[in-house]
């Protein structure tokens, strides 16, 4: 992909091609495994393309009102939520938009027990099996001791009245072994009520890297047809990332070039606002045509026109030196950018564009002024 130079920046750019790239891959698995497979919208929820990805998945996974409210409208099928808890003021309009209400306690599902059966809606508990297969980002590790996600064996209570099935969330950006040991931990922590007649459905969470090169697709494949066939269940899967992974885009330019101890590229974009795992997690994002620093002949730090010193995109190297107007693409954006960016230091949103198949770009969003004076 080569960036228009005339394209207003910054932006987002979805790859239309990708996507359904992606989303053949994970249409296969569904249709090898008979297993249904749900978009979870925390990592991906450009709802402009929910009725492509709702002709390959099964439908949406939620964690809240207002993402079950955009998989009720805009893709309209199967419809996932789970919270930490929810609020006595929104569980009403939430059991109206979804199918499966999953809670993370005994004590809040009690509480609003009645209210999903009369409805007619399915019960499901969040199960913990305590079995950490990650490592380095704690802050993603559900199974972490800390972690106030999922019931844990030691208070997990028999009655498990209404209930008709378990979620667990255990991975990020992970392969098929890991859900593999996971499974065998859930097996020998919950299998007894695996077991139970009530209990007709499994959902094996997000996390999965399914559209990765590298993903061991048999192996997920296998860990599906075991629950289905020793316990009888439904399976489930709600990745978020596997659906935009590499598919997307965030055009920059450059608007300045200082000294200091290294060169410093001052960009039109922002890590804390456009892109902020690149903070919180942290990580350095790919740059087309770029390398780590020193590997090619010019090295430059890449960073922001906020006043927050540390808004540091990170440091690359090019085979040419850098010009002011030079237009720079980061990869992999499609993916939990546009979901977590915000307008910090009066920061303009970036654009939401679409390349579509033939080649052409579509607006989907451009923002502006009342979106930043909206939120405050």
């Amino acid at each position: 992909m080569v960036a228009n130079q005339n394209l207003k920046t910054p932006c987002y750019i979805i790859d239309e091609k990708k996507i359904i790239k992606n989303l053949e891959i994970l249409h296969g698995v569904e249709q090898r495994t008979g297993c249904k497979i749900l978009l979870a919208q925390k990592a991906f929820s450009c709802y402009h393309l929910y009725p492509l990805i709702g002709k390959y998945v099964s439908g949406t996974a939620c964690s809240g009102l207002y993402e079950a409210r955009l998989g009720y409208e805009c893709m309209g099928k199967a419809n996932h939520v789970f919270s930490a808890g929810y609020r006595s003021d929104e569980i009403d309009e939430i059991i109206s938009y979804c199918d499966h209400i999953i809670f993370n306690s005994f004590g809040q599902m009690k509480k609003y027990r009645e209210k999903v059966l009369t409805a007619g809606k399915k019960i499901g508990l969040r199960i913990n099996p305590e079995c950490s297969t990650q490592s380095g980002h704690e802050i993603y590790d559900p199974c972490s001791p800390s972690s106030r996600l999922g019931i844990t064996l030691k208070n997990f209570e028999d009655n498990l009245d209404g209930v008709s099935g378990f979620h667990f969330h255990t991975l990020c950006e992970q392969n098929s072994d890991d859900l593999e040991t996971t499974l065998k931990a859930i097996e020998e922590k919950f299998g007894k009520y695996l077991k139970l007649e009530n209990i007709k459905w499994i959902n094996f969470g997000g996390g999965h890297h399914i559209t990765r090169d590298d993903y061991n697709i048999p192996l997920l494949e296998k860990c599906i047809r075991h629950m289905q066939d020793k316990y009888n269940l439904e399976v489930f899967l709600e990745p978020g990332e596997a659906f935009a992974l590499n598919a997307g885009y965030l055009v920059t330019r450059v608007l300045d070039i200082i000294e200091n101890d290294m060169p410093i590229a001052i960009l039109d974009t922002s890590a804390s606002c456009h892109m902020p795992d690149v903070l919180e997690m942290p990580y350095r994002p790919p740059l087309k045509y770029s390398g780590i620093l020193g590997e090619k002949k010019y090295s430059y730090r890449l960073g922001s026109q906020t006043c927050l010193t540390g808004d540091v995109i990170g440091e690359y190297s090019f085979d040419e030196p850098l010009k002011i107007d030079d237009v720079l693409i980061f990869e992999d954006m499609a993916i939990y950018s546009m979901v977590k960016n915000n307008t910090f230091n009066g920061m303009p949103l970036p654009s939401i564009e679409l390349l579509k198949c033939d080649g052409c770009m579509e607006n989907l969003k451009t923002f502006g002024y009342d979106d930043f004076k909206c939120r405050l």
